[in-house]
């Protein structure tokens, strides 16, 4: 089995090691085959059982990077076809079990949680471990009959739901939801040969509405689940790309159906420092078969409508990259021209044969012209005294000449 290795693994920095062998599986390991060795192996070197060993640590994260390229459909086949220089390595993000943390690490990550940062959590290995060890205790869950409970972070609840043949055939649903927008996982488990549990799916809570909510579908034919934590890492990369991204994460589930017999699920607190509260409830499909004529209708259409998305981000980023040319071009047209009328308007000022005009005249002779304005107005606005204005007569002083002889 060749090992694929990028020229800067060559070069510098640890050499990466082929996921397929990291995993222990084979190149035509199925989805679920590639689940099962990542949470045996994840299990088995997780910080909580080895808490004072590096090389486990270092082992945790490599299960952990090689689960991330080989659940991934698209960067599963992009490493088959041209190796780890196919897989974009800054996007690989790692999922944080939150019972290791510390309470520092803890508040850093409810944070970015908080301002909308994507942040994957892991069930904690001391869960998955007393399942696997068959000590966890299992409540009945009977169909049809919700069941409302609270449970405490990084703890979980756990269900067992007994379904016949019959309504095997006709599918199953689990769901959960929390009126308090709580986080939470759906967990479904495998029975081992054992009598423990071993963890096959797992679906986290999203906000529908005012309620936070997960589900699980059995129906018989494909049903798909959709990652939200995908799309919210190509946004915050690329705006546009969270757009053409949405429909990335929508994925078909590992498992279409369940047989006749007892299933094992449970509510997983996800919280990072309060219990979480949720309703819980398992219903036979046979009555909503308009919804499921329904969802298999749409889903379809998702489909087809994520191929013609994918089509069209082609056509888009190429009108983008011309209008982007074509604004870088506009600006340099605009700036030539605006360049080629100022020499012009310089030429047009050179057909003269007077002498240049001196900058110093023009300010004397402005400084000039002011200083007389000023004058002129001083004169205007100047009232003559009283010492220069013209003595006038009263009526009362005037002598007036008067003949006595004559009558009046």
């Amino acid at each position: 089995m060749p090992s694929h290795l990028s020229k800067q693994d060559a070069t510098a920095g640890p050499v990466r090691r082929d996921p397929y062998e990291v995993l222990a599986i084979s190149r035509n390991s199925t989805d679920q085959e590639i689940k099962s060795a990542y949470r045996k192996m994840a299990l088995k070197y997780h910080p909580d059982k080895n808490s004072n060993d590096p090389e486990a640590a270092d082992m945790f994260k490599e299960v952990t990077f090689s689960y991330n390229i080989l659940s991934d459909p698209d960067k599963r086949r992009q490493y088959d076809s041209a190796g780890f220089e196919a897989v974009e390595l800054e996007s690989q993000e790692l999922e944080l079990d939150l019972s290791s943390l510390g309470a520092v690490n803890t508040m850093f990550a409810a944070l970015f949680s908080k301002l909308g940062v994507p942040i994957k959590t892991t069930v904690s290995a001391t869960v998955l471990e007393e399942a696997l060890n068959g000590v966890v205790d299992i409540h009945p869950l009977p169909l049809g009959v919700p069941i409302c409970r609270k449970v405490e972070k990084q703890c979980a609840h756990f269900y067992s739901v007994m379904i016949t043949e019959e309504e095997a055939r006709d599918g199953f649903v689990c769901r959960v939801q929390s009126s308090d927008k709580s986080k939470f996982k759906l967990l479904y488990f495998d029975q081992e040969e054992s009598g423990g549990l071993s963890l096959a799916l797992q679906e986290d809570s999203a906000k529908t509405g005012k309620v936070t909510s997960a589900g699980m579908y059995f129906l018989c034919f494909p049903v798909y689940r959709l990652d939200h934590t995908v799309n919210s890492i190509a946004a915050a990369k690329d705006a546009d790309a969270a757009f053409f991204k949405k429909l990335d994460g929508f994925q078909p589930y590992e498992i279409t159906e369940l047989k006749a017999g007892t299933h094992v699920f449970a509510v997983y607190g996800d919280n990072f420092f309060k219990s979480a509260s949720y309703s819980i409830e398992a219903l036979c499909a046979a009555p909503f078969m308009e919804e499921k004529a329904n969802l298999r209708a749409v889903e379809a259409e998702i489909l087809a409508k994520r191929a013609e998305i994918s089509k069209f981000e082609t056509e888009y980023r190429e009108v983008l990259a011309q209008f982007t040319e074509m604004s870088s071009r506009y600006a340099q047209e605009m700036q030539a021209i605006d360049e080629f009328l100022r020499q012009r308007n310089e030429i047009h000022a050179s057909y003269t044969t007077a002498p240049p005009m001196k900058r110093s005249s023009n300010k004397r002779r402005n400084k000039g012209s002011i200083r007389e304005t000023k004058e002129d107005a001083q004169v205007r606005d100047k009232k003559p005294s009283t010492r220069d204005r013209p003595k006038k007569k009263k009526w009362f002083n005037i002598r007036l000449k008067v003949d006595k002889r004559k009558p009046c």
